[in-house]
């Protein structure tokens, strides 16, 4: 099979393309076709090898997983010993990143509670802009925020695969959603149904002077006490990402803040693959957009990653298998 390997960390300009044996299904695992998969943080982060502090995972001089890919959607192509979820032929798609990674391959194999069963309607580029994104925003928003009807809800990276999804969520919930993204993106938010949208160039919003109830951050750049400015009384910042000098000021600091203000700073455990379902019915409703940039080709993976890391991407950069 045809792979996209990498075997020291680096720019996307390490990254390969070989043929590799293609992986046998073992014992509770399905072989899986791979029709298409996407980028995101965890390839980005793996492929780099930072922060430093990563690589007591992934290996501290070179990386121990060479094949990277988070998200997978594409068919059950063989299964095997004690499979039962699964029938051959069956479409499918996951979030492979407590499973070893290895979308960017024409097959993967991986245990069979990694994947989850698509939708009649969606196709393989929309199921891969699921498994990891939309899970951040739907144990975000309503999870570990409790969106409420009507809540002023903000996005910040709204721009990403997060962002589309999240609007989505927060809409069947009557919100008015805020995104935040750079410049170039701000007319494809209007176009996308964001009620307002922030240049984060332009103008800080945790020193815009507007207060929101529930605020979901996929960048998480500033310090805990920044993004008390931004909530109303009882309201709820959710990271789902950023950097980690600020996650771990802000992990330090939410259980002082949460008592001694009503406010909540809370940073997502992502649940991989924990409400699939969830999302699977949003979609068949009509309510979750999923924004594609691309496809690109299995070859251009390193050039999508290097899109990535410049964040010029709008949505989900979804790579097609075929």
């Amino acid at each position: 099979m045809k792979a996209i390997i990498y075997r020291r960390y680096g720019t996307p300009e390490v990254m390969q393309l070989r043929e590799q044996p293609v992986p046998i299904a073992g014992k509770g695992q399905v072989r899986v076709k791979v029709h298409a998969t996407a980028i995101n943080d965890w390839d980005w982060t793996l492929l780099r090898g930072q922060p430093h502090l990563l690589r007591l995972f992934s290996g501290p001089f070179k990386p121990k997983i060479t094949i990277l890919g988070t998200e997978v959607a594409g068919v059950v192509e063989a299964l095997g010993e004690g499979v039962t979820r699964f029938a051959v032929g069956d479409r499918v798609y996951g979030d492979l990143s407590e499973a070893g990674f290895g979308g960017f391959a024409d097959y993967v194999s991986v245990p069979e509670n990694a994947v989850h069963p698509m939708t009649t309607n969606m196709t393989f580029e929309q199921a891969a802009t699921l498994p990891h994104a939309g899970l951040l925003a739907l144990q975000g928003l309503v999870g570990a925020g409790a969106i409420r009807h009507g809540d002023r809800v903000l996005i910040n990276g709204a721009g990403g695969g997060v962002g589309a999804i999240g609007l989505g969520i927060a809409k069947t919930y009557g919100c008015r959603v805020t995104g935040v993204d750079k410049a170039s993106k701000l007319g494809a938010l209007n176009a996308m149904g964001f009620d307002d949208t922030l240049d984060y160039e332009q103008t800080d919003f945790t020193r815009y002077g507007q207060r929101y109830d529930l605020v979901l951050d996929a960048k998480t750049t500033h310090s805990p006490l920044r993004y008390l400015n931004a909530l109303e009384p009882g309201g709820r910042y959710v990271s789902v990402g950023g950097y980690l000098p600020k996650l771990f000021q802000l992990f330090c600091a939410s259980p002082v803040i949460r008592k001694v203000t009503n406010k909540q700073l809370i940073i997502l455990a992502l649940k991989p693959n924990q409400g699939l379902d969830r999302l699977n019915d949003l979609f068949e409703s009509g309510a979750l957009n999923c924004m594609i940039d691309g496809p690109f080709a299995l070859t251009d993976v390193p050039a999508a990653m290097a899109r990535f890391g410049r964040a010029d991407h709008l949505g989900k950069i979804v790579i097609s298998v075929v």
